[in-house]
């Protein structure tokens, strides 16, 4: 996949109706400061598409990016961010849950984690919701720029075990140096082809 535009739709403090809605939808995850907008701004080529911050918990709504007119990337916000208090972290629970349950468009889900951490009990947490509400994901491991190459297996052992999931279904991504950005466009591209297939049937 090559994109070609992306385009800033809509912030959301709780999912409804928005303008371009009905078209596919991948959701992206994550701890917050775990790179989703970094992400989202290294596979579009727009530094500033998504907003970024150094300061933890800074995606505090349901941001939606329209993608080549074809898809909506919707970035959700952080979770697991300490300094918030628990009204707020449950209203981010509800928002989130909301979103999964009413979103007839979602796809697929990119959860990504820091390849130099362990998976966070709300990692572990998002993982099992997923499952239980069968919704697809892909793992990511961002920041591999900050491993060398040859040890990032050793790294992701224990996302593995934690999530469940084999070494060659993570995708190891730098929003730094661009790793796994083709990866990445190759996944969007097989995610749209089986839905295309799907609805053709």
């Amino acid at each position: 996949m090559e994109i070609k535009s992306a385009d800033f739709i809509i912030s959301m403090p709780s999912y409804t109706v928005f303008p371009g809605k009905g078209l596919p939808q991948i959701a992206v995850v994550g701890k917050s400061n775990v790179g989703k907008s970094s992400l989202i701004n290294r596979l579009c080529r727009r530094n500033k598409l998504a907003r970024t911050s150094a300061t933890p918990g800074k995606t505090r709504l349901i941001n939606v990016f329209d993608i080549n007119h074809l898809f909506h990337l919707v970035d959700l916000p952080g979770y697991g961010f300490a300094k918030v208090d628990k009204a707020e972290k449950a209203r981010w629970g509800t928002m989130m849950q909301k979103y999964f349950e009413e979103s007839d468009e979602l796809l697929h889900v990119f959860c990504l984690v820091d390849i130099r951490h362990d998976p966070t009990s709300d990692d572990v947490q998002m993982n099992q919701f997923l499952r239980q509400m069968n919704i697809p994901f892909t793992v990511i491991a961002t920041k591999a720029d900050k491993i060398s190459r040859g040890a990032r297996q050793k790294y992701l052992a224990p996302i593995c075990r934690a999530l469940l999931v084999q070494p060659w279904q993570i995708i190891c991504f730098s929003s730094e140096d661009g790793t796994g950005r083709e990866q990445v466009l190759e996944a969007i591209d097989g995610i749209l082809d089986i839905s295309s297939a799907e609805s053709n049937e």
